[in-house]
């Protein structure tokens, strides 16, 4: 029996596959080791002999990964899937939403593009691009900072002690990974890439907020601060460039408002003959503006004054068919135009209430039913207590928008009673948005989404009137650092305390965008969570 060896020689190393290098490198940056064991034993092993003997074996396959900067590789991959899931993602809700809305029309002829200028491809191609830079940044500064700390390093942080310090900080690889963002400009500068810079903007200001509440900042804040603060301001500005600057408003959130506003917008009768003209809720709600910028005249009754010429200004004639039969005590020409059949203010308000709830109830009943979908085993495990909470979701958020929309129009008849003519004749329809915003209030502990969602359309707008009426100039690639900030806040917050970031799937996609995988840092983490994370939950 021989004898055993003092030094034993290291294990021989696989025999090399005669696999073309090219299909090597193809695999390498399209599946993980594991992945391809997993491919190999599902498909490959059962292949024709040809096909088995070109593929090489996993563990060569693993071997090279071992071998290799298997990072880089991974982010490779994961860009190229990126890239392929949004592109297919964005040609199938192209087709969907052709033939959702197109209803019978027939379609139209886009003009042709190559594949490379469509606005899919390019903004698959950036999506893509800030995950590529992104891990890649990352993993540099990560592994410089490493370097940084060592002794090794010490002459060069005492040449360079501000560098030094800079590079060395715990949030420095997530400040600078956050540049990938300038890869958005990728994407050709129109309203979906502002649309993301605002999005953006608004969730790192979100966080931060969540992350000084953790710190113990907001102690001591009142019992009525809320999120729902910044929903007054919001429907205030919403509304002013609804009436003033409609095309700086999204049109979405105003064809909501028209559907759901049955009193105060004066539908054409049946019984009016189709030959005559009617205004439309447009014509009517710019003839509203033009009341404004009047100084709110009085209202000239037709049928009081039969003699007069003229009972309506020159630019107010197209309002004529609503306000020639209005009720001759109304003594506004606004309240003629919004409720000509009723020359009582109050009435028609609480009529607005009494007939638009049922219609709202009705469409959030549906939208918060399919919402609730996903949580289905809670309604089978605790079926009375989901369904009252789902229950009170419904007319909590039925009752804030009735009122909001109400209160908004309401106002306009309220300011005609109270205010002088000349009064802020303008800014009132700020000032009625604001008071319909404060309705938030009954939704504070549930909706700061929904109030999110609309301080978003606010700045949107605001912007847009703002470039109008030239209060200011847009930079070029303005966006683009606005974009770049959020996204460095968000890292640097997600950092310091993962529990700021809003939601698990949230945190799971900065762990996915670091190349840390979809992991949930939070997880585990004490902390109370105080009315940010709670206002946070819809």
């Amino acid at each position: 029996m021989a004898s055993a060896e003092p030094y034993p020689s290291p294990p021989p190393s696989p025999v090399p596959s005669q696999a073309d290098p090219i299909l090597r490198n193809v695999l390498r940056y399209t599946v993980s080791a594991k992945e391809y064991k997993a491919l190999h034993d599902c498909l490959i092993r059962r292949s024709p002999p040809a096909v088995r003997k070109r593929a090489p074996p996993p563990a060569h396959v693993k071997s090279i990964a071992e071998a290799s900067d298997e990072h880089n590789a991974a982010a490779i991959r994961a860009s190229w899937r990126v890239f392929i899931a949004s592109q297919t993602g964005l040609q199938i809700w192209d087709r969907i939403t052709a033939r959702l809305f197109r209803r019978g029309k027939p379609p139209k002829n886009l003009p042709k593009t190559s594949v490379f200028r469509s606005p899919n491809f390019r903004l698959s191609l950036s999506i893509s691009l800030i995950l590529l830079l992104h891990r890649i940044l990352f993993r540099f500064l990560t592994r410089l900072r490493g370097n940084l700390v060592n002794k090794d390093a010490d002459p060069f942080r005492r040449r360079n002690p501000q560098i030094a310090r800079a590079l060395t900080s715990r949030l420095a690889p997530a400040a600078g990974a956050s540049l990938a963002g300038f890869a958005l400009g990728v994407y050709p500068a129109d309203q979906l890439r502002l649309t993301i810079a605002i999005y953006f903007a608004t969730r790192a200001a979100e966080y931060a907020y969540n992350f000084f509440e953790n710190e113990g900042w907001f102690r001591n804040k009142p019992w009525w601060w809320g999120s729902w603060m910044m929903m007054p301001l919001a429907t205030g500005q919403l509304l002013h460039a609804f009436v003033f600057d409609r095309d700086c408003f999204p049109k979405a959130y105003g064809d909501f408002i028209l559907s759901y506003t049955p009193n105060y917008l004066q539908r054409r009768p049946t019984a009016y003959p189709p030959s005559l003209p009617w205004p439309q809720p447009d014509v009517i709600v710019d003839s509203l503006a033009t009341m404004s910028r009047l100084n709110w005249p009085p209202f000239i009754s037709p049928m009081l004054f039969p003699n007069n010429p003229s009972p309506l200004p020159s630019t107010l004639t197209s309002i004529s068919p609503i306000t020639s039969p209005a009720h001759p005590s109304i003594p506004h020409l606004s309240c003629a135009l919004l409720h000509p059949s009723n020359p009582s203010c109050s009435e028609t308000f609480l009529t607005y209430i009494l007939t638009a709830f049922p219609p709202l109830a009705k469409f959030f009943a549906l939208v918060f039913s399919l919402f609730s979908l996903p949580r289905y085993r809670s309604y089978l495990s605790s079926p009375f207590k989901e369904t009252n909470m789902l229950a009170k979701r419904i007319l909590r958020m039925t009752l804030f928008i009735t009122m909001a929309i109400g209160t908004s129009w309401g106002s306009i008849c309220f300011f005609a009673n109270t205010f002088p003519r000349h009064f802020l004749p303008t800014q009132r329809w700020f000032l009625g948005g604001f008071l319909g915003g404060l309705w938030a209030f009954l939704e504070r502990k549930g909706g700061r989404s929904n109030f999110l969602y609309s301080v978003r359309l606010s700045i949107d707008s605001s912007w847009k009137v703002g470039k109008k009426r030239g209060w200011w100039k847009g930079i070029k690639g303005g966006d683009l650092g606005v974009f770049v900030a959020g996204l460095m806040v968000i890292n640097m917050i997600y950092e310091r305390d993962a529990r700021a970031v809003q939601g698990g799937l949230v945190r799971k996609g900065v762990g996915f965008l670091r190349g840390e995988g979809l992991v949930d840092r939070a997880v585990g983490i004490r902390g109370d969570k105080g009315e940010g994370e709670k206002d946070r939950v819809d």
